[in-house]
């Protein structure tokens, strides 16, 4: 008898089966009503995110507490919830009309809730991704709180060491501290967290707030704090998730009223039977690549080419971004702020009213047709699919059915790429959704060739649309990289997007079988290089060359 041969699993691998039970046990915690994140019900949870050790959480699986990645995550949720024990994940259920204060995490559109000094709510409206990405962020900022507590805790809970009760009598006693004094915690600080005085100083002036310049004392307190009490008070922390919740997602029902409310306002206009094209961006691009040059001539004559949108993309120009808001929409430019709960705004466009003379653009392709462009913000994962399918279906409206008259959909977005760095541009195509067998080939209208010449770096090739992107780690990126996959990049919409179009193209007859799409992506990080990942930092104006690049190219062949 032939002995079996032993096969040892690679660290991608061993990634992809951490990604899996990751989403099952999500999936899972999520149908089951509530879970505690340090307790026997979130052990799953936690020993895959240890196993996986992505990329953006930095040292998770060492003794030390990562700063990249509390920035990242804190960044992303809402203020003050490393104070709270409880945390429940809500539908929209009516705490906008309450005496409850909106708090907006600065990266992350969603509105959060402060119910009581133990408990903060956030509201879910943008589908079972933002459901994953918050239980991601969450179990890594418990993990990192009880590393705190296994720091700072002597004789057996019964003690803490000095630099722990220096922190808390600045936190607890909001004591005003001298500049000599406040590098004093920052030294003590870094014997907490096991990190040298330059990083914690760092990590201090970038979680800085007007209101609280010792912002990271009071973060770093609060989460040791909360995992003192778990483990010597056994005051478990608690993540819940709403029964309205549960009964809605998956239902579209946020997507149904956000796609309703602009085919309404295209009847209104008499844009209903007009040629549509539809373009996922952000706010500013496509409207600046119209309108600008004619509503600022004078700055136009001295800011030339793509220097203008350099301008416009300044902190300090709210001022000329107003006038090109204001020429806008009295030349065409309709605004639909959302108020569906997606947090999806829109801009629809009648080029009819559009000053060519004036513009960086030829009208030929629509000489006669006069089409109306949909610009819709960016999705955020899942929520690609439902925006896209509901957007897509006929207008019902007294029993008829109007049917759009979609002739291409444009998608522009940020992605993690594998070859290059910051600031390139991906052009895929085909897109995989990782952890299924599904895969998305599709004609690209968009070519490597269109952005050439922009002076960035251009690769194409198929992407990887990502369960998302605080998963990755450089094993499994690698292994997509390097196989016969060639996979140039990973974001998180593509293959939710593409699934809509197909469906209502190919299937469902809801648009034209000859609708063309295009797709172009610039990188605002590179997973596979150290200190280039998305906790690294933003693209500043390095972001302004490829955005406008993509967005002049999808425009040029619209018109």
């Amino acid at each position: 008898m032939i002995k079996a041969k032993k096969i040892d699993r690679t660290r991608a691998q061993e990634s992809t089966n951490a990604i899996e039970k990751l989403y099952i046990s999500m999936r899972h915690l999520f149908s089951r009503g509530f879970y505690k994140p340090m307790g026997v019900s979130g052990e799953t949870l936690r020993k895959s995110l240890l196993s996986l050790r992505p990329e953006i959480y930095g040292s998770i699986a060492e003794d030390r507490i990562e700063l990249n990645g509390l920035i990242y995550v804190i960044e992303r949720l809402p203020k003050g919830i490393e104070e709270c024990q409880f945390i429940n994940l809500t539908a929209e259920e009516g705490y906008s009309d309450s005496h409850f204060e909106t708090i907006i995490p600065p990266k992350r559109r969603r509105n959060c809730y402060r119910i009581d000094k133990d408990q903060m709510n956030i509201e879910i409206t943008r589908g079972r991704s933002e459901i994953y990405d918050i239980l991601t962020h969450l179990t890594f900022l418990f993990i990192e709180s009880h590393k705190i507590q296994e720091r700072v805790t002597i004789n057996e809970g019964k003690d803490f060491i000095r630099e722990w009760k220096y922190l808390e009598d600045i936190v607890i006693y909001n004591k005003k501290i001298t500049e000599q004094e406040r590098e004093v915690a920052i030294a003590h600080l870094g014997n907490i967290l096991g990190r040298t005085f330059d990083e914690v100083l760092s990590t201090h002036k970038s979680l800085q707030v007007e209101e609280n310049i010792d912002r990271f004392f009071h973060l770093i307190y609060w989460l040791g704090k909360l995992a003192i009490n778990e483990v010597l008070e056994n005051k478990k922390r608690k993540i819940t998730f709403s029964s309205v919740l549960i009964k809605e997602i998956g239902h579209h029902i946020y997507g149904d009223v956000w796609a309703n409310n602009i085919k309404k306002v295209l009847k209104e206009n008499k844009l209903l039977n007009r040629p549509i094209h539809i373009i996922s961006a952000n706010m500013h691009s496509v409207l600046n690549s119209i309108y600008a040059k004619s509503a600022l001539p004078k700055e136009a004559e001295e800011f030339e080419g793509f220097e203008l949108y350099q301008l416009l993309s300044n902190a300090n120009s709210k001022p000329l971004q107003k006038r090109v808001k204001e020429y806008a929409s009295k030349n065409g430019l309709i605004y639909i702020k959302d108020t569906s709960g997606t947090n999806i705004n829109v801009q629809v466009i009648d080029t009819d009213k559009i000053d060519f003379e004036n513009s960086p653009f030829q009208k030929v392709n629509s000489l006669d047709k006069n089409p109306v462009i949909i610009v819709m913000d960016y999705a955020f994962g899942e929520q690609a699919y439902e925006t896209m399918d509901e957007l897509l279906k006929p207008y019902k409206n007294n029993k008829k059915k109007n049917h759009l008259v979609v002739k291409s959909i444009s998608i522009m977005g940020k992605a993690g790429i594998l070859e290059g760095g910051k600031g390139d541009i991906m052009i895929p195509s085909a897109h995989i959704f990782e952890g299924t067998a599904d895969n998305y080939p599709f004609k690209n209208e968009l070519s490597k060739e269109d952005l050439e010449g922009f002076g960035v770096e251009v690769f194409d090739g198929s992407m990887i649309s990502v369960l998302g992107t605080s998963l990755q780690n450089k094993d499994l990126l690698k292994f997509f990289h390097d196989s016969t996959w060639n996979v140039i990049g990973l974001e998180m919409e593509g293959a939710h997007y593409q699934k809509a179009i197909q469906s209502a193209s190919k299937i469902r007859g809801n648009i034209s079988k000859k609708v063309k799409v295009r797709y172009a992506y610039y990188a605002s990080d590179n997973p596979l290089e150290t200190g280039a990942t998305l906790a690294s930092g933003g693209l500043g104006m390095t972001g302004v060359t490829p955005t406008y690049a993509i967005t002049q190219k999808i425009l040029e062949q619209i018109f």
